[in-house]
């Protein structure tokens, strides 16, 4: 900008005008009218009505916001025609701010802003105004309204809501395609200069974007921008005010660009030719590889269709597309074999599933490449001349015969020899066996239609230089049936002939089955072995016959029952026979022919008990009887028994145990130490002489003081025991094996009882109590015997 420039616009500047530096003095409009002009009206009574002037008028005083002076801002001044300057007036005001952000001088009415005013915040003010006389503070001038309105400064820079955004526009775009809008804001006065007036220009973007100056539309400005070569775009957007003039405030954002993929990129194989590998024994439908098509696309314009679309192996094997890695899988159509064809050749296409009109002159959008398929040779196992094999042998053929025979090959070329065998788990009776070199099988057991008709074997196939490749073919053997079993009576039959029968009486018709099964079906024939004069047969010629009789009445006084040979013959090649034997019974019968009582049973059975019903009582009996048994030996066995066994019943015995002690140190037999420690009394030990029955509860016999002597502790159990109804009447000597103190009565033996010089006194054995009365007895008799003598 030159020097003269500058000038022209200070000048244009300084003759603008600028009403926040403008004192503004509202007096009362002197009244140029005549007199009589005043409003004029009569009221109700007659008198005129005079209207009274206001003595100030004004609308509204201006103030520049963002006041930085150190003094009150002035505002303006109020004043009325009734002020004589005397002082005698006071000004009021009141309304927004009055008192704080608004203050009026009370003389001479001027008014002063208290601090700095933000426009932003509030745009006017509403204040009323009123001069009062200060004597009787009565109004003066009717009470007035104005306002002070807040003139604008440019103090605001232009904002943006978001400090980021974010768009997308399509690669390929023409020039001039919207991406998005961003709109600033400016808190300055629209209506008051160019203070809001925005202007967008572009700070980082170009040349691939541009703007709007007037609306902040960012477009593009390059054509066909490509985002496989760029995908990410940064633009900052600036936004002036003062209508982009210098001087101005201004905002940036940023706006993130993305371009979005559309199809304008076709499929490439990376490779012309394509080489596989394929074992010969894949089975159908095995994955032998796969083919892939780049596409420098993303998302559905990427997708890709795989199809086979010439080649010598169209029938051989197919394709499928894989959706999630976009691959085609080569699998096996048909059953490969090395030796018959070992390569082949498929041409594949790979093409978009999606294409956009607009970019077909990019196109085509498809490729094709190459794929060999190499076969691969490997030991197969043998391959059987069929896949199921039936044979049909009769059931009497003789062992050893060859029913059928299994072929079997090596399909590779070096045709090794086949070795064959038989799975036992198919042939558990082992009736067949199999030639392991030519594969005949024949029979190593007889066969028998009528215990099974069909055999399932199965049978194995190796290499003889390979055993572990095996190949199984199930081999069905039908038994044909032989007429080798005689016809029998289909049932057991229970005939009778009543009484009082006639010749030519119906009295059983029997029938035939043959557990063979002839192909013109069966067909039965009825005669008797010899002539019987009683009864005859009639072949009904339906596998069926009559059983009559040849005479009037029979007594079963004489003949309880008669045998009746039949012979029964087939009509198959060889004809095979047997004879069944009817048994008939001569029972009584009523008028009706119906049976009431044969012979056998009117001698066996009671009236009105039948054969069943004395099965019945006779196995009620035999089981009460075995529970009575039962019973008996139960409550023999809970019998006591003593252990000791004498001829004679006497009950004083000396136990013996039948074994001999173990001396001090045998314990099991009695208990030594009561003896020699009487403190220590244990609780009363069960007879070992007898087996015990009832077990009497135990009782604790109070311990005999220390340093009792041994014949009273003796004395003390004696008692206890002769007052003791539970204890049994059993006379018993117990060796302690301890030696006590001398006893009043001395020895007892026999022995040394003869050495003493005179007889000796044993009634104090009566005072010894009831269990020593048959000793007391023996010698006390013997004495009186003596006497006697």
């Amino acid at each position: 900008m030159t020097i003269q420039q500058v000038l022209l616009l200070l000048l244009l500047w300084m003759w603008l005008p600028h009403p926040c530096h403008t004192e503004m003095l509202f007096r009362r409009t002197p009244d140029l009218r005549p007199k009589s002009f005043g409003g004029r009206a009569l009221g109700n009574d007659g008198k005129a009505i005079h209207r009274q002037k206001r003595g100030w008028m004004w609308n509204q005083f201006f103030l520049l916001e963002e006041y930085t002076g150190s003094d009150y801002q002035y505002v303006g001044k109020l004043h009325s025609d009734q002020d004589k300057g005397d002082g005698s007036l006071k000004y009021i005001l009141s309304g927004d701010g009055a008192g704080t952000l608004f203050i009026i001088d009370e003389k001479t009415g001027d008014i002063h802003a208290t601090r700095r005013i933000d426009r932003e915040e509030k745009a006017f003010y509403t204040l009323r105004a009123q001069a009062i006389n200060r004597r009787t503070l009565r109004p003066v001038e009717p009470e007035s309204e104005f306002v002070i309105k807040i003139h604008d400064i440019n103090d605001n820079e232009p904002t943006f809501p978001e400090e980021i955004y974010t768009a997308s526009v399509p690669e390929m775009s023409v020039v001039g395609t919207s991406v998005v809008q961003v709109t600033a804001t400016d808190a300055d006065d629209p209506s008051y200069g160019n203070s809001a007036r925005i202007i967008y220009s572009i700070l980082q973007g170009q040349p691939y974007f541009s703007v709007e100056p007037e609306t902040g539309i960012i477009r593009t400005a390059l054509p066909n921008m490509n985002r496989e070569n760029r995908e990410q775009y940064q633009v900052v957007i600036q936004a002036k005010d003062m209508g982009g003039q210098m001087g101005g405030l201004s905002g940036t954002t940023t706006v993130n660009i993305t371009l979005t993929d559309v199809n304008d990129n076709p499929p490439r194989f990376p490779q012309s030719t394509i080489h596989l590998r394929v074992p010969e024994s894949s089975p159908v439908g095995t994955a032998i590889g796969s083919v892939k098509a780049t596409d420098a696309d993303t998302g559905k314009n990427a997708e890709v269709e795989y199809r086979i679309i010439d080649g010598d192996g169209t029938d051989m094997f197919d394709i499928v597309t894989q959706k999630d890695t976009q691959e085609g899988i080569i699998t096996v159509r048909k059953p490969l074999d090395y030796e018959t064809r070992r390569l082949y050749t498929l041409k594949v296409e790979a093409e978009n599933t999606h294409v956009d009109p607009r970019f077909y002159y990019l196109g085509p959008f498809k490729d094709t490449t190459i794929v060999k398929i190499s076969v691969e040779d490997v030991d197969e196992p043998p391959i059987f001349s069929r896949s199921s094999y039936l044979f049909e042998v009769h059931e009497d053929i003789e062992l050893g015969t060859i029913i059928g025979t299994v072929m079997a090959r090596d399909p590779d070329s070096a045709s090794s020899p086949i070795r064959f065998s038989l799975d036992r788990h198919t042939d558990l009776d082992r009736i067949f066996n199999i030639h392991s070199g030519n594969g005949s099988i024949y029979t190593s057991k007889p066969l028998d239609r009528e215990i099974s008709q069909w055999h399932n074997l199965s049978v194995i196939a190796s290499e003889i230089n390979n055993p572990k490749d095996t190949t199984r073919v199930p081999v069905y053997v039908r038994i044909l049936d032989v007429n080798d079993n005689a016809p029998q009576f289909a049932v057991f039959y229970d005939t009778f002939v009543c009484e009082n029968a006639r010749a030519g009486q119906l009295i059983q018709t029997i029938s035939a089955v043959d557990k063979d099964d002839p192909l013109g079906g069966q067909k039965f024939f009825f005669s008797l072995a010899a002539v019987n004069p009683n009864f005859t047969v009639q072949d009904n010629e339906d596998n069926t016959a009559r059983i009559l009789t040849r005479r009037n009445g029979f007594s079963r006084h004489e003949i309880s029952s008669y045998l009746l040979p039949v012979v029964i013959s087939d009509n198959d090649y060889p004809i095979q026979s047997s004879t069944g034997t009817l048994t008939i019974r001569v029972c009584a019968c009523d008028s009706r022919g119906n049976m009431q009582s044969c012979n056998t049973e009117a001698l066996l059975l009671p009236a009105g008990l039948s054969t069943g019903a004395l099965v019945a009582i006779l196995l009620c009996i035999i089981i009460l009887l075995v529970i009575v048994v039962l019973f008996a030996a139960l409550k023999r066995q809970r019998k006591k028994e003593p252990l000791i066994l004498s001829k004679e019943d006497i009950r004083d015995n000396i136990v013996s145990y039948n074994d001999e002690g173990g001396g001090e140190e045998d314990t099991q037999a009695f208990d030594i130490g009561t003896l020699r420690n009487p403190a220590a009394i244990e609780d009363k030990k069960l007879r070992r002489d007898i087996i015990p029955e009832t077990l009497f509860v135990s009782r604790r016999t109070p311990s005999a003081p220390d340093n009792t002597d041994v014949r009273d502790f003796i004395n003390q159990r004696l008692k206890e025991h002769d007052t003791d109804p539970s204890a049994p009447p059993y006379d018993s000597l117990a060796t302690y094996a301890y030696e006590g103190n001398d006893s009043i009565a001395e020895s007892l033996s026999s022995l040394e009882s003869g050495t003493t010089e005179g007889d000796q006194n044993y009634d104090y054995l009566r005072e010894w109590g009831p269990r020593f009365n048959k000793l007391a007895e023996m010698y006390g008799g013997g004495e009186s015997d003596k006497d006697a003598s």
